[in-house]
């Protein structure tokens, strides 16, 4: 059995920041994630994606950024068990939580925290009839590798950021890019949009509002999509590859079940703290829901900062815990 002081579900970027502020407390985490690797989404599915809205990082990609997260707690020693899925969650004698994963693997800890992004998620995928004949045949719902589409013809799919950011990312490495959204309006950040709109002015991406990818053509791989738009009707536009980046479509799965407060496939919080309706469980990043959430990075960042300061007086109630700038001497400690 494994015994720490907070145990992490999820293995992303604010899981991870979570276990350099605990440290910072002289607590010991261990974390928990499905996934064969740390770092989430960001290592598994978009490594190549740059990211935005990092502090002191115009621009940083999601692999790099993990890698840089890494080096940060590797003097707190987390521990790390991946590969598993986090299933049953049992509260002990002591009061303390004893945690088994699907592959039996047991951890106790008084502090739950669940870092656990989306939770279990895959592709949402357009309604189109023959969409699986050409899965891996010139149809991907995630960008893994954005050298994959160098000089090839890419339709992308989507109206969010990540539609947004991999057309300005790939606008240097395609041969020819096309932006397919069925409305006018964008909900990415203002700033993608406008620079999309300066590669639609330039030249450089084609942008089709109004429309939707409808069909696939093809023998043995993709050859051609059918694009509907509103008021001209049907197109026909050949291109090698079809990305739609419509999001992912994410389930708690066991977390479900841990007779937390649930809304809309996230775990409501109190923002003093991201703690949630069960004592000694809290929740950060993109899995948890409060009044005014946004889902970024940062933000999950400044709740796992908080959360860890509540962590530390659960833990230790009759400890006086002194806040200390990092600046100072590069730690944090506690009165006994």
């Amino acid at each position: 059995m494994i015994i720490t002081d907070i145990l992490i579900i999820g293995a992303g970027p604010c899981g991870l920041f979570t276990v350099f502020e605990a440290g910072l407390l002289k607590l010991h985490c261990h974390l928990v994630d499905a996934l064969p690797i740390p770092g989430g989404q960001c290592a598994e599915i978009y490594p190549k994606k740059p990211i935005y809205d990092i502090p002191g990082y115009p621009s940083i990609l999601a692999g790099e950024l993990v890698d840089n997260l890494m080096d940060q707690i590797a003097p707190f020693k987390p521990g790390f068990t991946l590969g598993e899925r986090a299933e049953v969650l049992e509260k002990t004698e002591d009061g303390q939580f004893l945690l088994t994963t699907s592959r039996d693997t047991q951890i106790k800890a008084p502090v739950i925290c669940i870092a656990g992004g989306l939770g279990c998620f895959e592709p949402r995928k357009p309604p189109i009839g023959n969409i699986a004949d050409f899965e891996d045949k010139g149809i991907e719902y995630i960008i893994r590798e954005p050298n994959f589409y160098k000089d090839k013809r890419v339709v992308i799919a989507g109206g969010g950021d990540s539609a947004l950011d991999w057309t300005i990312y790939l606008a240097d490495i395609a041969a020819e890019l096309c932006l397919v959204h069925r409305r006018t309006s964008f909900r990415g950040a203002l700033d993608s949009v406008e620079k999309v709109m300066e590669l639609v002015e330039a030249g450089r991406v084609q942008l089709m509002t109004d429309s939707q990818v409808v069909g696939l053509n093809g023998n043995e791989k993709l050859e051609s999509v059918v694009i509907k738009h509103k008021t001209e009707g049907e197109i026909i536009k050949e291109t090698d590859h079809f990305v739609p980046l419509f999001g992912l479509s994410p389930k708690l799965g066991p977390i479900a079940e841990w007779g937390l407060n649930i809304n809309k496939n996230a775990i409501e919080v109190n923002t003093l703290d991201y703690s949630t309706n069960v004592p000694g469980i809290y929740a950060v990043g993109d899995i948890n829901t409060y009044e005014g959430k946004l889902k970024l990075i940062l933000c999950g960042f400044h709740e796992g900062t908080l959360m860890v300061q509540s962590a530390f007086k659960y833990i230790y109630p009759d400890k006086k815990l002194s806040f200390k700038y990092t600046t100072v001497n590069g730690v944090q400690g506690f009165e006994g």
